[in-house]
């Protein structure tokens, strides 16, 4: 049901910003995405506020773990709450834990954020866990250049809308090797338990994966966030609607049946 639900969420989102009006070209929207930067190391000197405001080292959090890196901001009015929601989702599959077996690092791209908003938004997914040592998750903001430094590190292209208010960016995580290396990339709003195992193992071992696809990526990832598609990004999300269709179709028929 997990699947439905997350089939029909999407799919729902193709009508919503057919409507809405955007001010980014075809140009700029093509270029919302990551750049797979495997064994890419993150600088440990990058200087962010964590949830309660204090200035930290993202270096402070390498060393012992591996970790789930995040980026998109607090006041996402969609997307990022369901790559959240659906990251939660999967790592309650895990055997592992978090702050135990590896951690959790959400940084907001929108320097305008807060301390404070980060601290909610940390409460509301430490709650929603509910496993595991809180002291591994953490919600982070910072100034832009900082913000920027990271974002081209891991290679996650973004853009602020001023038509509506609101950044583009690409969904998924990105898996960091305990000493802060790029290992992998797992792209979408749900992810496969056993893929982020299979990821958080190799991190934990320092290996490094491979590129993986984007396309169905491509067709989400401006959804909740970007307007109005121009005449190639239409394309896509026609094709990809009807492909959703039909897979929503046929898990609906698999679905067994209550005999009357």
């Amino acid at each position: 049901m997990k699947t439905v639900f997350a089939i029909a969420v999407l799919f729902s989102f193709l009508f919503y910003t057919i409507a809405a009006p955007n001010s980014l070209s075809d140009e700029q929207l093509l270029q919302i995405k990551f750049d797979q930067k495997l064994n890419s190391q993150i600088l440990p000197d990058l200087i962010f506020r964590d949830e309660t405001g204090k200035r930290i080292r993202l270096g402070d959090y390498f060393g012992k773990r591996p970790t789930v890196l995040i980026l998109g901001y607090f006041g996402c009015p969609m997307l990022c709450t369901l790559v959240l929601n659906g990251a939660v989702s999967t790592f309650q599959d895990l055997k592992w834990s978090v702050g135990e077996n590896f951690d959790v690092i959400d940084v907001s791209i929108d320097p305008n954020e807060t301390p404070q908003l980060a601290a909610e938004k940390k409460n509301t997914y430490v709650r929603s866990y509910g496993r595991g040592n809180p002291d591994g998750w953490h919600f982070l903001t910072g100034d832009k250049n900082v913000i920027q430094k990271l974002a081209d590190e891991v290679g996650f292209h973004f853009a602020w809308d001023p038509a509506i208010k609101q950044f583009a960016h690409p969904s998924g995580l990105v898996i960091l090797t305990p000493d802060g290396r790029v290992s992998h990339y797992i792209f979408g709003v749900t992810y496969s338990a056993a893929d982020v195992n299979s990821a958080l193992r190799d991190a934990s071992a320092e290996k490094t994966g491979s590129p993986v696809e984007q396309f169905i990526l491509l067709c989400f990832h401006y959804s909740p966030l970007t307007g109005k598609y121009g005449n190639l990004i239409m394309i896509i999300v026609r094709v990809g609607g009807i492909a959703m269709m039909i897979a929503l179709g046929a898990i609906i028929f698999k679905q067994p049946r209550r005999k009357p």
